[in-house]
């Protein structure tokens, strides 16, 4: 398969052969767990405090022949707490079992719980050869995107590497035909439930992938740019290729980075 390469002002430069990498079988159900795998390592554990609902000082025995209890006077065996006392009769309430007002959870979440899964290194490798695949058929990529340029899909020439300002990246992208794209992304949209009180007032849109050779101008200046995501070709995973598990993002290679992927192997 051969892709056109276009310049930064959407002239073009040739064309370039695709490396096996892009002709592998589209297996979303792989994808889909490798993007998985790479979110359970991100998760944040979290768990009850051990003696949380057993904080008491005073606790109420349920031994014979002992002067602090409650054996003899017919009352449950649930556990209590002292509230106050007067000789041998006390004001007492249920507590530190999970049926009682303040008591412990029967079963609460394990901050020593091992969120991490794992995946096979063939298996993780052919996930995101089928998403570095879904990314050259336009069927796919229109199907997550409404806003894909005609000619896609297509490489870049080199020189977008060593683009150093925000404001020369964005005019290329729009020479290119991702004018549409761009705004759709900086369009910010108000969350609805509790998420607005939680730091993530807006939802932030998807946009491009763009994909390097090695490390360049472009990783900082294309950074503030909402939606759009920068990464050199070795570092790729499934997550950048198919967010939201579902793959088919307008990814855009530069010629040198498949150039790269060609001659390393990568991901075979």
């Amino acid at each position: 398969m051969q892709l056109d390469v276009i310049k930064i002002n959407n002239e073009s430069a040739g064309k370039k052969d695709l490396p096996e990498q892009f002709n592998e079988e589209l297996r979303p159900d792989l994808v889909a767990k490798a993007v998985l795998v790479i979110q359970s390592h991100n998760r944040q554990p979290y768990g009850a405090s051990p003696k949380a609902g057993m904080r008491s000082s005073a606790y109420v025995s349920k031994r014979r022949n002992v002067y602090r209890t409650t054996y003899g006077i017919g009352q449950s065996r649930t556990p209590r707490k002292v509230m106050s006392s007067r000789g041998t009769r006390f004001n007492w309430v249920g507590a530190f079992v999970p049926q009682t007002v303040g008591g412990r959870r029967a079963h609460p979440p394990k901050a020593d719980r091992i969120w991490d899964q794992k995946m096979n290194k063939k298996e993780r490798r052919k996930a995101i050869r089928s998403a570095i695949s879904a990314t050259v058929i336009k069927e796919i990529v229109c199907k997550k995107h409404n806003n894909v340029p005609d000619n896609y899909p297509f490489l870049i020439e080199d020189a977008f590497e060593n683009i150093d300002k925000t404001k020369k990246i964005k005019e290329a992208l729009n020479k290119i035909g991702l004018t549409e794209e761009l705004a759709r992304t900086e369009n910010k949209k108000v969350r609805a439930g509790k998420g607005k009180r939680r730091g993530r007032k807006y939802k932030k849109k998807v946009g491009p992938l763009i994909v390097v050779s090695k490390e360049c101008k472009l990783l900082k200046s294309a950074t503030n740019i909402p939606g759009i995501s920068i990464v050199e070709v070795d570092k790729l995973n499934a997550e950048l290729l198919a967010p939201g598990t579902e793959f088919g993002r307008i990814t855009l290679f530069t010629k040198s980075a498949v150039e790269r992927l060609e001659k390393e192997k990568l991901f075979l």
